[in-house]
């Protein structure tokens, strides 16, 4: 601060008094744009108009407690003002600092909306990740400016390690933003490796480059229309992308709705996998052992494409399973798709089989189901088998709650 700005404020001091004095502090402040001192200034314009010491203007401790609601009512007026005016800067991470201390995230995930990365990235890339994704005030945008900035891999390991921190509807956008990315780099990639082949054939034998003519040079509009009848692209163990990646994305794409433009995209890619030589195919657990072969149905059932054939995939692969434990991985997923396509009836009559006794740490919940598809009956039988006299009686009195008023009156 220079030394007329002191004579300044001493001299609004000794003429009009301590609050003229704290009023030219707050415009010196203003009119430098010095957001984080404005944010001390205008608490010790409060601590000063109500008496208070101001020898530590944003601190609490020295606040009687019967007057805390007003200075906390200061204190977040003047963190909302501050926050403002770093975001009418354009300077989204200071002014995260503020607005999440007064509960309005909101207006920092508008702003980070705004952001085209597209148009190149901005310098302080690394801090809008950090406040974006890590402190999650727009976890998808995060995620799309780490795509731009970081690439494929860094951003698969931080939304598997976001999914379990973001609502249901962050993780299907994420998921959508991968499945995309992955598809056009994947499109593009085999659109590529077409080009070059077609290009060394034109330089073999006429006899070979007949035979290579059906491979085409064009630039294939889709996955499954890149790798149609061309089985050579896989020989030799060939692939277009890296295979952890495309494994990952593939899981990712569970989060997937019916509605998702990406759905068909990931059933290309389950297509393109199950051509992989097999060294490729990574280990997981029932149903999706077969990896791309069994996320093939899963997804195609979501579509609603040859619904009955892919459910029948996993009702014969809980048929067949022969450990306990199989048997109720298959359930979970097999439920799961029930109750995603409406069907509550047919999902229940399969977890009263498998997975009643599941705990509902688990994030699935029998009782539930049970009551949303009308089944309180096998909830309330299943509860008495286990000695849950809470459950038998919740059920009880759910299925009674239920019952027509001159039903319950005739009983």
């Amino acid at each position: 601060m220079s030394d007329s700005e002191f004579a300044k404020i001493d001299e609004a001091n000794r003429s009009r008094g301590p609050a003229a004095a704290v009023d030219e502090l707050v415009r010196t402040f203003e009119a430098g744009h010095d957001w984080h001192r404005l944010f001390d200034a205008l608490l010790l314009k409060k601590k000063l108009a109500m008496g208070l010491p101001t020898s530590r203007p944003s601190s609490f401790d020295q606040v009687p407690e019967d007057r805390q609601q007003e200075f906390e009512e200061a204190y977040i007026e003047a963190a909302r003002r501050v926050g403002r005016a770093f975001l009418d800067e354009n300077n989204i991470p200071q002014a995260w600092m503020y607005l999440r201390t007064v509960r309005e995230p909101q207006v920092v995930a508008q702003a980070l909306e705004k952001i085209d990365a597209n148009n190149g990235l901005p310098e302080n890339i690394d801090d809008l990740i950090s406040v974006a994704l890590y402190e999650k005030a727009h976890p998808v945008k995060g995620l799309e400016l780490m795509l731009k900035s970081r690439g494929t891999c860094n951003t698969i390991t931080a939304f598997d390690q976001a999914i379990a921190q973001i609502s249901s509807d962050e993780r299907l956008r994420g998921a959508e933003l991968l499945v995309s990315h992955l598809y056009d780099e994947l499109l593009s990639s085999v659109g590529r490796d077409i080009e070059r082949r077609a290009a060394e054939n034109s330089s073999t034998d006429a006899a070979t480059a007949s035979a290579r003519a059906a491979t085409g040079a064009a630039q294939p509009q889709s996955l499954l229309e890149a790798i149609a009848d061309r089985d050579w692209l896989f020989e030799e163990g060939n692939y277009h992308v890296d295979v952890s990646h495309l494994a990952s994305v593939v899981r990712f794409a569970r989060f997937l709705t019916r509605e998702s433009p990406q759905l068909a995209k990931a059933i290309e890619l389950c297509e393109y996998g199950s051509r992989l030589s097999r060294q490729f195919h990574y280990p997981s657990d029932p149903p999706f052992d077969d990896y791309y072969e069994a996320h093939r149905h899963f997804f195609r059932v979501l579509a609603g494409v040859d619904r009955p054939a892919s459910l029948d995939y996993f009702r014969e692969r809980l048929t067949a399973a022969a450990e306990a434990d199989d048997r109720r991985l298959i359930a979970y997923v097999l439920v799961d798709l029930l109750v995603r396509g409406g069907a509550f009836g047919d999902a229940v009559l399969v977890a009263a089989e498998h997975l009643r006794d599941l705990d509902e740490s688990s994030g699935f919940s029998f009782a539930q189901l049970c009551e949303e598809a009308g089944r309180l009956d096998l909830f309330r039988d299943a509860a008495r088998e286990k000695g849950d006299l809470i459950g038998f009686t919740s059920a009880l009195v759910g299925q009674s709650s239920k019952r027509p008023s001159s039903q319950a009156a005739q009983s």
